[in-house]
């Protein structure tokens, strides 16, 4: 009992708390540029295939890790002041309200091509806020808080990702699209706030030259390469595949929802708001098993538990509009995804060197979103040649792949993965 109350405590932790804040700031702009987006793409008549095409919008999430060395060690000119990491974080908190802004005054269906330039370019300052935030987490945080702090950045990032679906969904019920996008581009003023009133990490950083390449850019790969050896391929593979089942389903649940025939106020109170509480539940839950019973066993029975609930998509499509079935499909899927996001989060922070941790952990995490865009991308093509049903049933054995290479890590890599 007093190890489970010991694992419970680390919750009150002022830091923690501090990362719950910047996980709101990080999650808020995802669901704007992917399952709003999709929505008011699906309100405009865009066709599925199109709708697909959208969640390459999300490619500098893949390919962060570019230019994570500039942001993780190149102080900017007098934002600096504040420190390295909150310099660049009120940076691109700025660039985002303004971009949002901007997006929302765009009609997708008279102007396509500007309307998905200016999302790429959200997705690339979002992509950049998270490398901040990343590494701002793992900076401030102790080795044993990891499992902590990643359920906190996820319940953060999952208000966020509340406030700008369900919240958005039910704004645009009652106002244009532009306006909505403005109330959400104010709230990015939560993540600054966020960091103006805490103390920028001691610096790690140890520097063995002047040579700009080699000390800021060439560095954290190498570090991670010496480290890690050839077993980074495996964690590689692993870190695509592992989330990839859910990315597949969750890409087009939207439109998925809107085709079976709810409504935008069904979608907003249940997928978003109950979908909500079965997230958080899940990553307290995730938080708590880590703590309890280590990165590996939490990232076998929850990947386990993730797999099967893609199921419950399956079963839905041939229920059509069946609110019970709704509430089942999203409690049970939203509970799955909470618990695996925790023990996945706790796991990208275990590899990390702490002098360079905005730069690896981009690039360990930069993988993982692959599933989420290009592989994703093919989601409603996918549904048009194979049908909701059997779309979701291959989405449940995209899931497959990366359980095994797990188990098969366990018994190779032990010391990488609990």
């Amino acid at each position: 009992m007093n190890s489970w109350l010991r694992a419970l405590a680390v919750y009150w932790d002022r830091r923690i708390l501090a990362v719950l804040f910047l996980g709101f700031s990080s999650g808020l702009p995802l669901a704007l540029t992917g399952q709003t987006l999709m929505a008011w793409l699906t309100e405009a008549q865009a066709d599925l295939t199109t709708i697909g095409l959208f969640a390459l919008v999300g490619v500098p999430y893949s390919v962060k890790f570019l230019w994570a060395p500039l942001i993780d060690r190149v102080n900017l000119p007098i934002l600096s002041r504040l420190g390295r990491r909150r310099g660049w974080g009120l940076f691109v908190q700025a660039s985002l309200a303004a971009l949002l802004v901007l997006l929302g005054g765009i009609d997708p269906a008279s102007q396509p091509g500007a309307f998905a330039a200016i999302a790429v370019m959200i997705a690339f300052a979002s992509a950049s806020q998270d490398i901040v935030i990343d590494a701002f987490r793992v900076e401030i945080l102790d080795e044993n808080q990891y499992g902590a702090g990643a359920a906190a950045v996820q319940f953060g990032y999952r208000i966020g990702m509340l406030i700008s679906g369900a919240g958005s969904l039910f704004l645009a019920e009652a106002m244009p699209w532009p306006q909505v996008y403005a109330v959400m581009a104010g709230l990015m003023g939560v993540g600054a706030l966020t960091l103006l009133l805490n103390r920028e990490p001691a610096s790690t950083l140890a520097l063995s030259s002047g040579n700009w390449l080699k000390d800021k850019v060439l560095a954290p790969f190498a570090e991670i390469a010496s480290r890690l050896g050839w077993q980074v391929l495996a964690i590689f593979a692993f870190i695509v595949l592992y989330k990839l089942g859910d990315a597949l389903a969750g890409m087009i649940s939207t439109t998925f929802y809107l085709k079976m025939g709810f409504v935008k106020s069904e979608i907003a109170e249940i997928s978003k708001l109950f979908g909500f509480g079965a997230t958080i539940l899940g990553t307290f839950l995730g938080g708590v098993g880590v703590a309890r019973f280590g990165i590996g066993k939490s990232l076998i029975a929850f990947g386990v538990f993730q797999m099967g609930s893609n199921l419950m998509f399956a079963w839905m499509a041939t229920r059509g509009h069946d609110i019970p079935a709704l509430y089942a499909t999203i409690g049970i899927e939203n509970l799955a995804g909470g618990m695996g996001s925790a023990a996945f989060v706790a796991y990208l922070s275990r590899l990390c060197n702490l002098s360079f941790t905005g730069t690896q952990y981009a690039l360990l995490s930069s993988p993982a979103a692959l599933g989420r865009t290009i592989f994703a991308s093919s989601s409603g093509w996918l549904v048009v040649q194979l049908g909701w049903v059997n779309f979701f049933v291959l989405s449940t054995a995209a899931a497959l792949p990366g359980l095994l290479l797990l188990f098969w890590m366990l018994k190779r890599f032990p010391a990488t993965t609990r």
